[in-house]
This record gives structure tokens, sequence and C-alpha cells, in this order.
């Protein structure tokens, strides 16, 4: 069964940090089989699950595998209100902060607020920030929005202070799946220089020491997905001996 319990500040809390992104129509449990004895001390603190398109019914049957087999928090991450179930720990409610499409502002969430209610799910407020990463990408499409150019983190500081005063608890830049490049550290150096709150990176991340930097410039989570998605065997490994944690024989 999954944790119950989601812990939102990891900066100084000694763990690596890692949070992977699965993506239930890419998600293939039998390459993970492997991991499953070790998995709980390993790199990885928890889960992610979602994504901005959905289009096989995979979304149930991958929560169902992580509440049997994962003993680590589970976190949704939607893309729409379809992307709602009781089966986590958690959910990300995302305010797309960096765009001024109102869809995504507060229409998502005012259809999805009674189903929210019912799930029974611990709600985690979260100022939502797309960070040009060298190519367009699904989340950029679908929500119908510019991304934050990565060459401006004061732009990305001052948005995520704005979300900060409105009350929203979690702050994420996001280079979203398939980026070219992750978030600079500048960026991630300037937006935590004005919000104390927990502040999660993702998107273009593929390497332990792109994590690490990350995780240094003061990232709480930060947040791989395609490097998993294509070996998590590999990409566990690699973490784990970067950060000198648990690997497996």
């Amino acid at each position: 069964m999954a944790c119950s319990k989601v812990n939102l500040s990891q900066r100084n809390s000694g763990v690596p940090g890692i949070w992977v992104l699965l993506d239930p129509d890419r998600f293939r449990p039998q390459d993970w089989q492997p991991l499953l004895p070790d998995l709980d001390r390993g790199p990885v603190q928890g889960f992610l699950v979602g994504g901005s398109l959905q289009t096989t019914t995979a979304y149930q049957d991958t929560l169902d595998w992580l509440a049997e087999f994962v003993n680590l928090p589970v976190v949704l991450f939607p893309g729409s209100m379809l992307q709602v179930s009781p089966k986590a720990d958690a959910l990300l409610l995302l305010s797309l902060i960096s765009g001024r499409n109102p869809e995504y502002l507060i229409g998502q969430h005012v259809q999805a607020a009674v189903s929210l209610r019912n799930a029974g799910l611990t709600l985690l407020p979260t100022g939502y920030m797309l960070v040009d990463g060298g190519k367009a990408t699904t989340a950029h499409y679908i929500t119908q929005t510019q991304p934050i150019p990565a060459d401006k983190p004061d732009i990305a500081a001052v948005t995520a202070l704005a979300g900060s005063q409105l009350g929203l608890k979690v702050l994420y830049l996001d280079c979203g799946s398939g980026a070219l490049h992750p978030v600079p550290t500048a960026m991630v150096e300037a937006v935590r220089q004005v919000v104390d709150g927990p502040l999660v990176v993702g998107g273009g991340v593929r390497t332990p020491q792109q994590a690490l930097a990350l995780r240094q410039a003061g990232a709480d989570w930060v947040v791989m997905g395609s490097v998993f998605e294509e070996n998590p065997v590999k990409a566990w490994k690699a973490l784990a001996q970067a950060f000198e944690w648990a690997v497996p024989d």
C-alpha cells in the first residue's frame, strides 16, 4: 500500500528528494519488477502520477499497481479533472500561474471541486509554472499558454512570489515532459530567494548531476520522468550511486 505521509519539505532532510513521474500511457510495471525488493530504501522518495493527455485506460491500473506493490507516497499530478482518484495519498491542485488561460486558473477546479471533496485526498494547492525547455511540449499545447523564457529568472521569481501571496502552498517549475533541458539553476535560485515554501522542479531532468544541481539550487523535490520510462533499473542505480544511497545487488 502507498504510504499516507507526504513530506513537502525535503530541502534539508538528508534524502535525495527525487520523485518519479509515471505517465500511465507509458508505464510498464514489468520494467519495475527488479526494483521492488529495494525500492523503499533507494533514492526515490515518492511517485507522481498523471500527464497532460491520457489516451489509454491505464490510469487506474497504474494506481492499483502502486497501491499493491509500493510503500512510498503517491501524489496525483492531474492534467485534467478526469485524473482524480481516491487511490493516492495527495493531489497537486494545480493553478497555472505562468499563463493567463482561465480554464487552468479556476475553470477546471470548479468542475472538479465536488469530486475532489468526495475523494478524500490531501490537497496541495500548487502554483504551476511552465518554463521553456527548448521545445514545445504537450503541456504548452493543451493549456494554450506560453512558457516563461529560460533566461528570465526574474519573471519566474515574481510569479512565484505572487502565487505564494495568493496562498498557494507549493510552487512547481516545469519544463514539461520531453524537454531538451531542465529548468536553469539560476531560475531555481531566484525563486528560492523569494519563497520559503516547498519548491518542485521537473522536466528535462535526465542525469543525477542535473538532479543534484537543482537540489543544491533550492528544490525540495526534483521530478524525473522520461529517463525512468526508458529504463527504470538503470536510472534508479545511477541515482543511487550518485547520491550514495542503497544500490541492489
